[in-house]
């Protein structure tokens, strides 16, 4: 299985957190997990750093069986609408987001 993570590398203007939280879970979720072939979406809102660590105020983790489903959901109709509304959310936010494809193996902890 792989993964596919936006990382946004920055932080969410002060005061707007609240605001970017809940635009996120009801604006953009709604359409992520609608991405087809998706097996499980994530948002992890960044909470704490090692000292000197950049910024990464959220990532968006959306697990794939395989590299030719992710592909077909990037050039899906709802791909295209939520990184339109996406627009919207960086107006609360100051970085970069970029975006990481990983090979994901998976440990049963002993």
């Amino acid at each position: 299985m792989i993964i596919r993570y936006a990382l946004f590398e920055g932080e969410i203007h002060a005061g707007r957190e609240t605001e970017f939280r809940t635009f996120v879970k009801e604006k953009l979720v709604p359409l992520w997990t609608k991405f087809p072939g998706a097996d499980e979406i994530r948002v992890l809102d960044g909470v704490s750093r090692d000292e000197g660590a950049p910024a990464y105020a959220m990532a968006l983790a959306i697990r794939y069986p395989d590299l030719a489903t992710c592909e077909a959901a990037l050039q899906s109709d709802v791909r295209f609408t939520s990184r339109d509304l996406s627009a919207e959310l960086l107006k609360m936010f100051t970085g970069r987001v970029h975006h990481h494809i990983f090979d994901s193996n998976e440990y049963a902890p002993t």
